[in-house]
């Protein structure tokens, strides 16, 4: 079985010049990020939970929040558990009745719920192994606080109209 390492939601961004968006993961306490390419309702929904925007009526995720709560159901985790053929996948892994439930996910839905309910994030060991990306030296980090900077920017209508 795989070692589970914690990990840091960072953000969403668009990659450039293909605009599609990227969710971008970094270990905990390390040096490794993961990037994820996702869609782009997915990228919108999470952008809003990190923002904390509660739209008028809610989103997917946010209906799943709410269902999840319905059902007396609470999500613990959320692990990206594989990387196969360029597609990763993850579980997301909830509790009711004291039971533990695992179903399988989309990373980008499981940690867009993530993002609503809390949830700790996770990822393979072997996953960041194989498509993580080391960030070390001080030039580097200030990329990624100009990369940062450039979240704190972004809105939710930035995503709007962007094709798959």
């Amino acid at each position: 079985m795989s070692e589970n390492v914690p990990m840091e939601l960072v953000g969403v961004r668009i990659e450039l010049p293909t605009n599609t968006p990227i969710l971008l993961l970094r270990e905990a306490g390390g040096t490794r990020f993961l990037p994820i390419w996702i869609g782009t309702s997915e990228a919108t929904a999470i952008a809003l939970a990190l923002e904390g925007i509660e739209p008028q009526r809610p989103l997917t995720h946010d209906l799943l929040k709410i269902i999840t709560e319905q059902l007396g159901a609470t999500v613990d985790r959320v692990v990206v558990t594989d990387l196969e053929d360029g597609t990763f996948f993850a579980d997301l892994v909830m509790t009711r009745n004291g039971e533990e439930v695992t179903i399988s996910s989309r990373p980008s839905d499981a940690i867009a719920l993530a993002a609503r309910t809390k949830a700790p994030l996770f990822a393979a060991a072997e996953v960041i192994d194989e498509a993580g990306v080391e960030i070390r030296d001080d030039g580097q980090e200030e990329e990624i606080e100009r990369f940062r900077e450039f979240l704190d920017e972004i809105t939710p209508e930035d995503f709007e109209g962007r094709a798959q």
